[in-house]
Parts: C-alpha cells; sequence; structure tokens
C-alpha cells in the first residue's frame, strides 16, 4: 500500500567538502535522486556557514577532514549558533574514526555514512541508496518542523511498498538459539491490514526489554536512554542498524549519558539489570535462557529483513525463550525489519510498543507492525523513556 502523507517541496542539500571530486559526486547523488536537489555547495565549514542564510537549506551533507574549518569545528559552530539544519556526516575518516563519527553525533549530527573509497568504490550504490534515504528522511522532517508543507497525496519518492509477511508458529523452545537465526520459520502469511492475531496466553511477568530501531535511531536512543530507570529491573537489548567498526563507540557514547551499562554485545556477555547491550554492526545478536542466567549470543548468519543485525532475529529469539515475559519495542526506521517478529511477540503474550508517526524519523519498521496488528501501544519519542520505566516497575 502507499501512504498518505503531504507533498515536499524540493529537499535542498548544501554538500560540504573539501574535495571537488566528492562534491560533484555527492551533486549527481542528490541531483539523480527524486525529491532532493543541491542547494550550493562549499569546500569547508567557513563557507557552509556563509552560506546558510541565503540558500536555506533543509538539510547538509558534510565532510568531516576540510581546511580552515573541519566537520567537528562546524558542528561545534553550529550548536552555539543554535542551527538546527539536520547534518549528515559523509567521510572516509568515519570508516577508520568511529569515535570521531559518534563525538559528531554527540554535537548534533543526525546520522552518518562512510565515503566508499578504494576497493570500496563497488559498493557506491549502497552508498548512495543510505545517503539518498537519510537526506530524504530528515530533510523530509525539517521542512515539516519549519511547516513548508502543502496537505496532499505523497511525494513519489518518499511512498513506500509496505508489502510484508508475518509469522508463523514459534520454534520449539527446545531448538537451539542459533536456529532462530537461520530458520525460515520466522515468518508466514500476514493477516488482513487491521486484523489484529491472537494472543497465545496472558501477558507475564516483564523478564526482558527488547528494541529494534533503524533510521533516525542514533539521537532517539540517546534522548530515552538518557532518561531510564537507573534501577530499571529489566536489562535491555538492542537492535541498531549500524555498519561494522561503528556499534562500540556508539555503546560508549551512549554509556556516557545513561545511568545503566550500556556496551556493545559480545559472545557469551550476560543479559542481566542494569545493562544494555547493543548489537554489534554486521552481526545478529541473539539470546538463550540457561540455568544460571540469560547469554548473549552473536551470530554470522545471512542477512534477515535485509539486515544484520536484524531485529526480527533478535525478537524472534527473545520470542523463543521468553514467550510472554517481554516487551518488544520498534522504533523508527525505514522498511520492515522487527516487523514480523515482534508480531509473533505479541502472539506469544509479551507486551509490545511501537514508535508513533508523528515522533518517528521514518515511520516505516513501526507501521508495518502496527498494521501487521503485532503493537499493543503507540508512543511518542517523548515518552517513551517514561513507559519503559512505568512497563519495568509494573510487571517486575
Amino acid at each position: 500500500m502507499q501512504e498518505v502523507g503531504l507533498i515536499m517541496d524540493d529537499i535542498k542539500v548544501l554538500i560540504v567538502d573539501d574535495s571537488a571530486l566528492m562534491r560533484s559526486l555527492i551533486g549527481k547523488i542528490v541531483d539523480a535522486a527524486p525529491g532532493l536537489v543541491v542547494a550550493d555547495k562549499a569546500m569547508n565549514g567557513r563557507f557552509a556557514l556563509q552560506k546558510l542564510e541565503r540558500v536555506q537549506p533543509d538539510i547538509i551533507v558534510l565532510d568531516l577532514e576540510m581546511p580552515e574549518m573541519n566537520g567537528i569545528e562546524f558542528l561545534r559552530e553550529r550548536k552555539k549558533l543554535k542551527i538546527d539544519i539536520p547534518v549528515i556526516v559523509l567521510s572516509s575518516i568515519a570508516k577508520e574514526g568511529a569515535r570521531v563519527t559518534m563525538d559528531c553525533l554527540e554535537l548534533g549530527a543526525s546520522d552518518f555514512v562512510t565515503k566508499p573509497s578504494g576497493s570500496e568504490s563497488a559498493n557506491l550504490a549502497t552508498v548512495a541508496a543510505q545517503l539518498v534515504e537519510f537526506l530524504q528522511a530528515y530533510g523530509k522532517q525539517y521542512q515539516m518542523k519549519k511547516g513548508s508543507t502543502t496537505a496532499s497525496k505523497p511525494a513519489s519518492s518518499f511512498a513506500q511498498n509496505y508489502t510484508h509477511t508475518a509469522t508463523a508458529s514459534r520454534t520449539p523452545s527446545s531448538a537451539a538459539v542459533s536456529s532462530t537465526v537461520s530458520s525460515g520459520s520466522v515468518f508466514g502469511s500476514a493477516p488482513a491490514t487491521g486484523a489484529k492475531p491472537a494472543q497465545m496466553r496472558q501477558p507475564g511477568k516483564l523478564e526482558i526489554i527488547a528494541i529494534g530501531i533503524s533510521t533516525g535511531g542514533p539521537n532517539a536512543l540517546r534522548e530515552v536512554f538518557a532518561e531510564l530507570d537507573p534501577k530499571l529491573p529489566q536489562p535491555i537489548v538492542v537492535v541498531q542498524h549500524m555498519p561494522p567498526g561503528f556499534t562500540y563507540e556508539f555503546a560508549n557514547s551512549l554509556n556516557k549519558i545513561c545511568p545503566l551499562e550500556v556496551k556493545e554485545a559480545q559472545e557469551g556477555d550476560l543479559v542481566k539489570p542494569g545493562r544494555i547491550l547493543i548489537a554489534q554492526g554486521g552481526k545478529h545478536l541473539v539470546v538463550e535462557k540457561k540455568p544460571l542466567g540469560v547469554i548473549a549470543h552473536i551470530s554470522d548468519a545471512p542477512p534477515q529483513s535485509g539486515h544484520r543485525p536484524s531485529a526480527d532475529v533478535l525478537f524472534a529469539s527473545v520470542a523463543d525463550q521468553f514467550q510472554n515475559r517481554a516487551l518488544g519495542i520498534i522504533m523508527t526506521g525505514m522498511g520492515k525489519d522487527g516487523a514480523a517478529s515482534l508480531t509473533r511477540l505479541y502472539q506469544e503474550g509479551s507486551r509490545t510498543i511501537g514508535q508513533d508517526e508523528a515522533s518517528a524519523i521514518v515511520y516505516g519498521m513501526p507501521r508495518v507492525a502496527f498494521e501487521m496488528g503485532g503493537v499493543m501501544e503507540q508512543v511518542s519519542l517523548s515518552n517513551m523513556a517514561s513507559v519503559i520505566n512505568k512497563y519495568g516497575r509494573e510487571f517486575a
């Protein structure tokens, strides 16, 4: 189906990069994408600041290594001047300098994409697609914030095809946890739109919280995690779509602002109260209940729902191991990863939450889960932490 939304003015993109070749390449990517237009280009942060008032961009693509004023310096000045235009960091330094990239997020950048270079040039199409997705999503939200929209049917560049499948019966709990990743039993036939699947049992004691999130996630998680109850009785496991090499520093950056311990999941980690585990980039995360505790497992199994890590894989393992004793949360993100297995969690009797449309950068994953009937309650980003704290206390 096509979502009903808003016709947007073309999203104006300011490209900031000291490389003429890269400015040209990014410009071609922008020009080729429906709904995007190059507003201007600048060779460093100082020139970019000078252009802002005249150009009035909806989003900025920012290199990190530039003369006179580099990306970090630009973001500091942007914060000082209270400029709220979203920024997507695009730089080769991000590949080696994950910590620098996380510093950019802490300074207010919305997201990042790694530049293709050397042997990775074959991935240009993938990088281009992700960049366009980010520019459309964050640029659209900024336009809506400015009020430069008119109510109508959606522009074709923002329409998404939400064809999806629901879950089949759960994998027997006696099966190995790793089978959750590779089995095809996670998916089955979808109910009609709006149909509510039956729950096998009533929700029970809450023992674990699982979150699936994608586009818009880095800053959304920063907002939620900063407000979590330091005495939250349940552990949290998270799939945030992010490239390999970045989730370690991402977890560290969240750990600075969260009252709970936040770390990148490692094989054999204890899933315990007071701890949040973030799935590694490029690896699936699953959980297994053992007599002495719950253990995290890391898997190289093939991508599922187009992703590794996949929220569907994490939610399916939680459904296997906890049935009706979990809280599943699906948040902002493009596509449908996590929707089918969140619905399965609901069918098992677990409680489920979806981020609402108004607060999601991209209402894709939560929309599909809601349409499948797998969402019990829709919650805004600003209320998400308080709802998690409330569920955690009341159902412990």
